[in-house]
């Protein structure tokens, strides 16, 4: 069994969160693959350089990580700029180069594009990542058993109709 970094029942019954610098999103060709991340990340760091010329910095937002969705919220009004149900998170990963990247691919809720989100974790993208994964090992864990437990429920109701 994997070491996972988090007792289960928070992330299944509350969830994680971690205040990063949101660098953005940006729309992104294929649903996964290091080089699409790596491409993002360069797109956001070249940005991030033009806004802290004119002066602006990277905002904190809380990322909000639980066996259903991922959110991205402000810290200060806790209002919700995104979220993404597990479902449609394709992809996600910290950068093994810059140790403080972390990204993760989503695609919209309507419709077909994906977007690459883009956040300076200060040392702790790896947890973040392993958080993730672990979010999306609970939640498939859920689905089977809902699955499972539907199948003998269906079952039994097949017998009882029979009698």
């Amino acid at each position: 069994s994997k070491q996972w970094p988090h007792p289960a029942e928070t992330l299944l019954n509350a969830h994680i969160s971690y205040t990063v610098k949101f660098l953005g999103e940006c729309a992104v060709d294929q649903p996964k693959g290091i080089d699409v991340v790596r491409d993002a990340i360069r797109k956001m760091k070249f940005s991030k350089h033009l806004k802290r010329a004119e002066g602006q910095k990277p905002p904190k937002v809380d990322l909000v990580i639980s066996a259903d969705a991922v959110s991205i919220l402000d810290p200060k009004t806790k209002l919700i700029l995104y979220q993404y149900p597990l479902h449609l998170i394709s992809y996600c990963a910290d950068d093994k180069c810059d140790k403080q990247m972390f990204t993760f691919i989503a695609k919209e809720v309507s419709g077909q594009r994906h977007f690459c989100y883009v956040f300076d974790s200060d040392k702790c993208a790896e947890e973040i990542t392993l958080t993730i994964g672990q979010a999306f090992d609970l939640a498939y864990k859920r689905f089977t058993e809902t699955s499972a437990l539907n199948d003998d429920i269906r079952k039994q109701f097949f017998v009882l109709q029979r009698k």
